[in-house]
């Protein structure tokens, strides 16, 4: 008897398979598939996808020697296997391969191709002569059960809209916790989508997540907020962030989302002078969401509050930015950021992890700087970063 003939294989990443899976989940939707080199030429041309703004191609052009080898050899109707290193997760019914401009397409996504950009760089070197199109199959897993997740969150408390924030928490501030306040409506669901990236920085998503889960379940209504894991492959790394989100946001069964003037992409389509403020709403076709462009908040030590800057009276001078980057550097060096950037008790929980037991002698710190009942049980980082930070705002010796 004849030995059956193993499908060739085409080796992928992790990443390239999730991005698979969003599409085939229908997230990007009218994105369902990939596309043939048609389609792939009309929206580098017009930005477009069956009418709706899409800003790229969506392909599978996987790079190294033994992917191209295969793709050459590829005939029309052949099924290829798809491979994470030895593990089968799917297949592809070869419909076309087609050859692309690698540097026309990292254009596209970031908005240059030069190298000194560390996305494009890594693109580059992740992207393949060839593409291949077709339909495929892999397991889905994940984004159907986040779906029906915000549908039955929407029954539980019997609203039928959503709104869409979408945050890194790298670190939750005091900005994000009234942005996401603000969006509290009584006939809709707050659905907070916290980005997960592939690559994760100083602060990982169980760290993040622990943070926003603290102050969703202690300091907002209960039931009116959900969390949902945003997996951002690199689709989401480049200039057309708004885009995407605003896609995906509708096709997890959201009507609205809340972008931040600051948002990355935003400069491209929002002018300072309010005057002239151009909706981002203006520069898309059917994309079928209410997308709403929020001033940036700032702390104002005139006002000594919140305030967004197209409200506060005072200059620029007063205000004190809500910039993660420059909080995340306190918490780097170990500094807790003052209470007027960031929650007391989300600080503590940060801190506790990135330098765990940094304490040599903890009970001592607890006898000799905290005030107590009497009674000295056993403590941990967390806790006495808290009563730290009471002490920082004692205010009877100032």
């Amino acid at each position: 008897m004849e030995l059956l003939k193993r499908n060739d294989s085409l080796w992928i990443d992790k990443e390239a398979l999730t991005t698979l899976e969003l599409v085939k989940e229908g997230i990007l939707s009218p994105v369902t598939g990939l596309m043939n080199k048609k389609e792939s030429m009309e929206v580098t041309e017009t930005g477009k996808y069956k009418g709706t703004t899409f800003p790229f191609p969506f392909i599978l052009a996987p790079s190294g020697s033994t992917n191209q080898k295969v793709l050459l050899n590829a005939k029309k109707g052949e099924t290829i296997d798809l491979r994470i290193k030895e593990e089968l997760v799917g297949s592809i019914v070869v419909d076309e391969v087609f050859k692309i401009d690698k540097e026309e397409r990292v254009q596209k996504i970031f908005g240059t191709h030069h190298i000194s950009h560390p996305g494009v760089k890594e693109t580059l070197n992740r992207l393949g002569e060839y593409a291949v199109c077709g339909e495929y199959n892999i397991e889905l897993n994940k984004f159907g059960k986040l779906k029906n997740k915000i549908e039955k969150a929407k029954k539980r408390i019997g609203v039928d809209k959503a709104t869409a924030v979408m945050i890194a928490a790298k670190p939750l501030h005091r900005a994000h916790e009234r942005i996401i306040r603000g969006c509290i409506k009584p006939n809709e669901l707050v659905v907070v989508f916290l980005s997960k990236p592939f690559k994760e920085g100083f602060l990982n998503y169980d760290m993040r997540y622990e943070t926003v889960k603290h102050f969703v379940e202690n300091y907002l209504p209960k039931n009116r907020v959900i969390i949902i894991p945003f997996e951002t492959t690199y689709l989401f790394a480049g200039f057309n962030t708004v885009i995407l989100d605003s896609i995906a946001a509708k096709n997890y069964g959201c009507d609205k989302i809340i972008i931040g003037q600051n948002h990355s992409g935003i400069g491209l389509y929002y002018e300072k002078d309010s005057a002239k403020a151009k909706n981002i709403c203006d520069s898309f076709c059917n994309i079928d969401i209410d997308i709403k462009i929020i001033p940036e908040f700032v702390y104002c030590n005139q006002c000594t509050t919140l305030v967004r800057t197209n409200t506060c009276p005072h200059g620029g001078h007063h205000h004190i930015t809500y910039h993660s980057e420059s909080i995340l550097e306190l918490l780097k060096t170990g500094i807790i950021p003052p209470a007027v950037l960031m929650r007391k008790e989300i600080s503590a929980m940060l801190l506790s992890q990135i330098f765990p037991y940094r304490f040599n002698n903890l009970f001592k710190l607890f006898a000799d700087l905290v005030p107590n009942s009497g009674i000295l049980g056993n403590h941990d980082d967390k806790e006495f970063y808290e009563e730290l930070l009471k002490l920082y705002q004692t205010t009877s010796l100032t």
